[in-house]
């Protein structure tokens, strides 16, 4: 009755999360399931799926809608607010020269290449530079160094999709990455990250996804990570991480509150270190 490609959700966690069948094991009677917003890859048995009407299903993309959009606008009024009470702001006055902007560069590597063109897409509403490549978790780790050579990011973002593999762990199994489906490649990610430039205010990273191992990520060099309560991460909120770093004056250090809170997801889902922005202002802007 299932197929690959059905819009469902699970009853068993109170169907607030609309998944995508993305692989069938008839055999085990389960299916594997892909987040549409949040990054999340789950297994389930037939009998706890509920395909969604087309009704619910566009009332749930409306909804969604509305959360991103209301998330960009707050975003975009924060940086207005910071721009106001940017010391470079009475410089101008003082000055003839016309002054430019070089906010920090953003290279993000992403697990799944839907998520990432969602993310490049607010990347540029938001004005970031950034440039975005689609590789499985599991080969991240190896790519990075050619790939830091390559871009020169200020900041990389290192997500994907990640899970608990089984619902039911102790406390102490919980510190295992081993018990997670690609923490372990994203802590290598980062190691590999941080063996090239080791200073965190040189290379900012953000690593993790849904239910990631955020003290591992932490541990292994990462300035930002989720997932602190192992809760699911929006799609979105790597994004809004990047923004503020990118957009945080150079002499500063970055508001670590501030930042979650430009999330969707909140301190629940996301968390890290004082770490210094990476946003630069120039004089004069050249006429050529």
């Amino acid at each position: 009755m299932w197929k690959v490609g059905d819009l469902v959700v699970r009853p068993s966690y109170g169907r607030d999360v609309c998944f995508v069948i993305t692989r069938i094991d008839l055999e085990a009677g389960m299916v594997e399931l892909k987040g549409l917003d949040v990054r999340l890859v789950a297994d389930a048995p037939f009998s706890d799926l509920m395909k969604i009407t087309e009704d619910d299903f566009v009332d749930y993309r409306r909804a969604q809608a509305k959360i991103e959009q209301d998330t960009i606008r707050l975003v975009q009024l924060r940086r207005q607010a910071d721009r106001d009470k940017n010391i470079y702001r009475s410089e101008r006055s003082r000055h003839p020269y016309d002054f430019f902007e070089r906010p920090g560069r953003v290279l993000h590597l992403d697990g799944d290449g839907t998520y990432l063109e969602k993310c490049i897409q607010t990347y540029r509403r938001l004005g970031v530079r950034a440039v975005g490549k689609n590789l499985d978790e599991s080969s991240i780790a190896e790519r990075i160094p050619s790939l830091l050579e390559q871009y020169a990011p200020d900041i990389l973002v290192i997500t994907g999709h990640d899970s608990v593999m089984r619902k039911q762990r102790s406390e102490s199994e919980m510190m295992h990455v081993r018990n997670y489906r690609n923490s372990e490649h994203f802590v290598r990610a980062v190691r590999a990250a941080r063996k090239y430039e080791r200073s965190l205010d040189e290379l900012v990273i953000f690593a993790g996804a849904c239910q990631s191992h955020y003290e591992a990520l932490l541990d292994a060099g990462a300035n930002f990570a989720s997932s602190p309560d192992r809760i699911m991460i929006h799609a979105l909120d790597p994004v809004f991480v990047a923004e503020k770093v990118a957009f945080t004056p150079i002499g500063e250090t970055i508001d670590i509150y501030a930042i979650v809170q430009s999330t969707i997801t909140g301190t629940e889902g996301l968390g890290g270190l004082e770490s210094r922005g990476k946003y630069r202002m120039g004089l004069p802007r050249s006429r050529y």
